[in-house]
């Protein structure tokens, strides 16, 4: 009789780190602190990238009520800055939402009151965003404490220097004196302003705003770990993994299957071991040999190059885990018989809705299909290059080479039509000066997108430049990756700098017939040589095969970008 085998047991935490009586976080505790979840229309970010998506629209938002709606640079910058702060900083909008739309009300800034209207809607559906977000952290709160039965612990880092919110502060106070700065010395536009006298104090606007965010962000996260360790905080037993994308997930303790994560959050290693008393004793950062400053490389190498979720862990939360709190982890080490990690957080607890557990699993299981079809690509290449060499005779096989196809050239082409377009339509003595801005970097990357060559070899591989080709050893090979849109090649020599190329792909229409991206076939024929020496050629390559120096094409290219600026405008 067969049995499936289930999912590796966590990596287990030596019982004399945890304290008496430590009660898990699991079971009805850990539902009622999902059901004290906002409803599912109100945001909850979950990855640093939506703050970015928040900002950007923030500026485009800015942009349009400027330009074409001919706001006032304070009003138009203000209420699109409240859409990344409900993202970002809801404690803000309680208070700012209302305020800012009775401004708006009796200064009316805009032309006409449908566009006051319009704003401040938008305010009130801010407002009553960020209202029950803001209640909702209360109850997590509360039921989070309720889950710890009253057992507290001090932190094994209390009275050691917190670091945390000090890059943030002085971040966040240089962008709003910025700001501030250039909203003072910035004149008032005209009646009839240019675009650029218009845009100019939006932007300043824009940064002072960026810049509070950033500062109460800072002052925030500082005061929470500050007030986390003033006293023993409470501590709860639960399981964590570091997912795919750095942020460490955690999840109720008897989720063995790490079915349902809790919450996300950011952390860094506090650099100390744990002793069997549960303090830092320092040992980890004390007396170190240049062995374990490799190894320590390496495992971080390791872990960048890894792809999906790192392993199920055991783990103890200090404080009251909620939207926006600040925690601290004592973990298993991943590495065998190593000693418990302990880990700060650098960013806020972002607790995880129903729907976006579904996205995300929806996103492992395509990372899952990709690796298994990536798995049978790299089986595929490895067979053709022995067929290659069983051809010859069981000689390995000569000299590779991989160069840019029709993808690539139609990419740059696209973008060159793009740039043409958008110079020759537009006017003013300003864009003479963009567009010599924009030749000179496009001369730097378009023979490098045109002409990319990688040549493989006995001693490794050459990949090609402009000022020549660069060797890369195999044996110092960490990364052979086709990701998304890029094909990527880098060293483990911190001094190499990475080599990649960029090819549209449409994912729908190769899963829909059945096609191959050529960026896939030269990672998986790479991957192949490199995983199994004795598919490498066996002859070096000379100085015309390694390929030869891109400078010439950019010249080319840059006088011929230059001509066009001359003769046809």
């Amino acid at each position: 009789m067969s049995t499936t085998p289930g999912p590796p047991s966590p990596l287990p935490l030596p019982a004399a780190v945890v304290p008496d009586g430590c009660p898990s976080w699991s079971g009805e505790h850990a539902r009622r602190w999902l059901d004290a979840l906002p409803s599912r229309w109100v945001p909850l970010p979950y990855r640093t990238r939506q703050l970015l998506t928040a900002l950007s629209a923030s500026v485009a938002a800015t942009a349009l009520l400027v330009l074409p709606a001919g706001w006032q640079p304070w009003a138009a910058a203000l209420p699109a800055l409240h859409g990344l702060w409900l993202y970002a900083r809801p404690e803000i909008v309680p208070v700012s939402a209302p305020v800012l739309a009775v401004l708006l009300v009796v200064l009316r800034p805009g032309t006409t009151w449908p566009e006051t209207a319009v704003a401040v809607t938008f305010l009130a559906l801010v407002w009553a965003a960020a209202v029950p977000r803001l209640a909702a952290r209360r109850r997590q709160w509360d039921r989070a404490r309720d889950a710890a039965s009253g057992v507290t612990a001090p932190l094994p880092d209390s009275g050691r220097p917190l670091p945390r919110g000090r890059f943030l502060i002085v971040c966040g106070g240089v962008l709003l004196a910025l700001g501030l700065a250039a909203v003072v010395l910035v004149p008032a536009p005209a009646p009839d302003p240019s675009e650029a006298a218009r845009t100019l104090p939006a932007l300043a606007w824009l940064v002072a705003g960026q810049g509070l965010t950033t500062l109460v962000s800072g002052l925030l996260g500082r005061r929470r770990a500050a007030a986390l360790r003033a006293a023993p905080a409470p501590v709860l037993r639960v399981l964590v993994r570091e997912g795919a994308d750095g942020d460490t997930e955690v999840f109720a303790a008897d989720d063995t299957a790490a079915l349902r994560p809790l919450f996300r959050v950011a952390v860094t290693e506090a650099g100390d071991a744990v002793g069997e008393t549960g303090e830092m004793t320092g040992d980890k950062t004390g007396d170190k040999g240049e062995g374990d400053d490799e190894a320590e490389l390496d495992d971080f190498l390791a872990r960048m190059d890894r792809e999906g979720p790192g392993p199920l862990r055991e783990a103890l939360l200090y404080g009251v885990p909620c939207d926006g709190a600040e925690i601290l982890l004592v973990t298993a080490a991943e590495a065998a018989d190593g000693p418990p990690v302990v880990e700060r957080s650098t960013g806020p607890v972002r607790p995880l809705s129903g729907a976006t557990v579904r996205r995300l699993s929806a996103a492992e299981k395509r990372r899952a299909a990709r690796e298994a079809s990536h798995a049978e690509l790299r089986r595929a290449a490895r067979e053709t290059v022995a067929r290659e060499r069983e051809a010859g005779g069981g000689v390995p096989a000569g000299i590779r080479q991989w160069r840019a196809g029709l993808l690539d050239r139609l990419r740059a082409l696209l973008l060159v039509v793009w740039a043409g377009v958008v110079f020759w339509s537009d006017t003013g003595g300003w864009r003479y000066g963009l567009a010599a801005l924009a030749g000179f970097v496009g001369a730097l990357w378009l023979p490098h997108w045109v002409a990319w060559r990688i040549t493989a070899d006995r001693e490794g591989l050459w990949l090609g430049g402009l000022r020549g080709p660069r060797l890369l050893p195999w044996d110092e090979i960490r990364t052979v990756d086709c990701t998304g849109t890029e094909l990527k090649l880098d060293s483990r020599r911190a001094s190499f700098t990475g080599w990649s190329a960029h090819a549209p792909r449409w994912p729908w229409l190769e899963r829909r017939f059945g096609l191959l991206h050529p960026y896939e076939r030269t990672a998986g024929e790479i991957t192949a040589l490199w995983h199994d020496p004795s598919l490498r050629p066996s002859a070096s390559a000379d100085r015309g095969q390694r390929g030869r120096p891109l400078w010439p094409l950019a010249l080319v290219a840059e006088a011929a970008w230059a001509a066009a600026l001359l003769f046809l405008s």
